[in-house]
C-alpha cells in the first residue's frame, strides 16, 4: 500500500503524528496529546510549524517543534518536481555520517497526485537562512565539508548507477541552457548601464561555446555525482551563532534541471552567485582546497586538484544561466534585486577566472 501523502493541514491529527513518530523511533511510548499549527507559505510550497505536547507517559526523543512542508509538484506549463526532495531525506544520504541534513520523521511522494510532503525538525529557534549573515571563511569551510559529505556518497558512474542515476545526455544539457537563453535578449537592451562594456559579447560567446564544453566534460565521469543544484543563501541554514552545524534544504530540481553533475557546481553556485566578488576572490581557493581534501578523506580517488579547479571555472560560468533564466519570459521586475547582482557576479567570476579559455 503506497504511503499517504498529506496535501492539507487538516489531514494532520494527533493519531497521525503519533504513528509517524513511533515509526521513526522518535516516540517509544505514549502518544502526541495535542499540537498547535502555524501555517505559512514558501516559494513552491505550503508549510506549517507544529508545536507538540505529549501524554505524561511519553518516552523517546519527543521532538517539541516540527516543520511540515506540503508541495504541489505540478507547476503548470509542463514543468514539475519529481520525488527528489523525498529521496534526499529518505534514501540518498541516510548512511552518510555528518551529512548536513535536517532530521526527517516522515516523507511521501505520489506520482498520481503529483504531490509530496516532508515532516522535519523545526530549527527556527537555532538557525537562520545563510543570507541573513555575512559569509566568512569558516562558513565556507563548513559548507565545503557538508557538500563533500553529500557528493562523495554517489561519486562517479558506478555509484550513480546504484542510485539509478546516470550522466545527463547532450540533449538534456542543451535543454537546460535553452530554457535560460531567451533571458539574454530581454536583459541586454534594458540594463546596458549595469553591464560592463565587454559583457554583452561575453554573454553571446558563452551561450555559443560553453554548452558544448559542458557536453564534452561528461565524457569522463570523475567529478560527477548527485548534486543539490540550488545551494543559495535561502537553502542553507546556519546557526544564529557560529558556523556549524549547517544544513542544506530544499533540493527541488525542475524536470529540466541538472541533477547529476560536477559536485563542485554546488560550491560554485554558493561562492559565485551569492558572495561579493572580493570575498570570493579572497577565500575561494582555500574553500575549494578544503572541499578537495574532504572528498579524499571520504574515499574519492583519481580527482586531481587541477581538474577540480578547471571544473570550478567551468561551473562558475554556469551561474550566468541561473541568473538569466529569471528573465526567460521577459524582464523579471519582481526579482531584479536578486538576479541582476547574480548575473554581475557570475560575469565578474568569468573574467577573474578566465573561464572563456575553457570553450
Amino acid at each position: 500500500m503506497p504511503p499517504t501523502v498529506i496535501t492539507h493541514l487538516d489531514q494532520v491529527t494527533t493519531e497521525w503524528l503519533t504513528r509517524v513518530l513511533v515509526q521513526s523511533d522518535a516516540l517509544t511510548d505514549g502518544a502526541v496529546a495535542a499540537f498547535e499549527a502555524t501555517a505559512d507559505r514558501g516559494n513552491w510550497s505550503a508549510n506549517a510549524r507544529l508545536r507538540l505536547r505529549y501524554s505524561p507517559d511519553a518516552q523517546g526523543a519527543r521532538p517539541g517543534r516540527l516543520f511540515l512542508k506540503l508541495v504541489n509538484a505540478d507547476l503548470g506549463d509542463d514543468e514539475f518536481f519529481g520525488p527528489s526532495e523525498v529521496t534526499y531525506y529518505t534514501r540518498d544520504y541516510v548512511d552518510v555520517e555528518g551529512a548536513p541534513l535536517i532530521r526527517c520523521y516522515d516523507a511521501a511522494f505520489s506520482e498520481a497526485q503529483r504531490r509530496y510532503h516532508l515532516l522535519l525538525d523545526d530549527l527556527s529557534d537555532t538557525h537562520v537562512p545563510a543570507g541573513e549573515k555575512a559569509p566568512t571563511l569558516d562558513y565556507g569551510l563548513a559548507l565545503a565539508e557538508g557538500l563533500a559529505a553529500l557528493h562523495a556518497r554517489w561519486w562517479g558512474a558506478a555509484r550513480l548507477a546504484q542510485a539509478g542515476a546516470a550522466l545527463h545526455s547532450a540533449a538534456h544539457i542543451r535543454r537546460f541552457v535553452d530554457i535560460a537563453e531567451p533571458g539574454v535578449g530581454h536583459i541586454l537592451p534594458r540594463f546596458p548601464a549595469e553591464l560592463k562594456p565587454h559583457w554583452p559579447d561575453l554573454l553571446r560567446t558563452l551561450f555559443a561555446g560553453h554548452p558544448q564544453a559542458l557536453v564534452a566534460r561528461t565524457r569522463h565521469d570523475a567529478g560527477f555525482t548527485l548534486i543539490h543544484g540550488d545551494a543559495g543563501p535561502g537553502n542553507i541554514l546556519v546557526p544564529r551563532a557560529g558556523d556549524r552545524p549547517l544544513y542544506l534544504i530544499d533540493r527541488q530540481p525542475f524536470d529540466w534541471s541538472l541533477t547529476v553533475w560536477l559536485g563542485v557546481y554546488d560550491l560554485a553556485y554558493a561562492l559565485v552567485l551569492d558572495w561579493e566578488a572580493a570575498a570570493r576572490r579572497r577565500w575561494e581557493q582555500p574553500i575549494l582546497r578544503h572541499y578537495h581534501a574532504h572528498l579524499i578523506r571520504r574515499g574519492v580517488t583519481g580527482y586531481a586538484w587541477e581538474r577540480l579547479w578547471d571544473d570550478y571555472r567551468l561551473c562558475a560560468a554556469m551561474g550566468v544561466y541561473v541568473a538569466v533564466e529569471y528573465c526567460r519570459g521577459g524582464v523579471n521586475e519582481r526579482w531584479v534585486s536578486a538576479w541582476l547582482p547574480m548575473l554581475q557576479r557570475a560575469l565578474t567570476a568569468c573574467d577573474d577566472l578566465e573561464a572563456g579559455a575553457l570553450w
